[in-house]
């Protein structure tokens, strides 16, 4: 990766307890992707009542802390889109459903 615009972008959300989500598309500005627990979570995840993020979809990568995954290189992500689904447990976690394990 070179600049910002080279960041994977997420092509979907599926989790719609997070404010973030607004018809299965991510509305933050950049997401990380965490290791919680074992498993690979979505940490922008916030399960509150009210609607945050952008007005337009532009959701990125911003960092991924999972170095055992094949798209991570020196803790970014270097997929070509990144999906968000239910993590392990679909109230507290938002789970990276592009991870593969090296």
């Amino acid at each position: 990766m070179s600049t910002v615009a080279d960041l994977p972008h997420i092509s979907e959300c599926s989790v719609a307890g997070c404010s973030y989500n607004s018809e299965h598309s991510c509305h933050a500005g950049a997401v990380t992707i965490a290791q919680s627990s074992g498993s690979t979570s979505c940490a922008t995840f916030i399960p509150l009542g009210i609607k945050g993020g952008l007005d337009r979809v532009v959701a990125e990568v911003g960092a991924c802390h999972r170095s055992n995954c094949t798209h991570n290189s020196s803790l970014e992500c270097h997929a070509s889109t990144v999906r968000i689904g239910a993590g392990p447990d679909d109230v507290t976690h938002a789970g990276c459903l592009t991870f593969e394990t090296r």
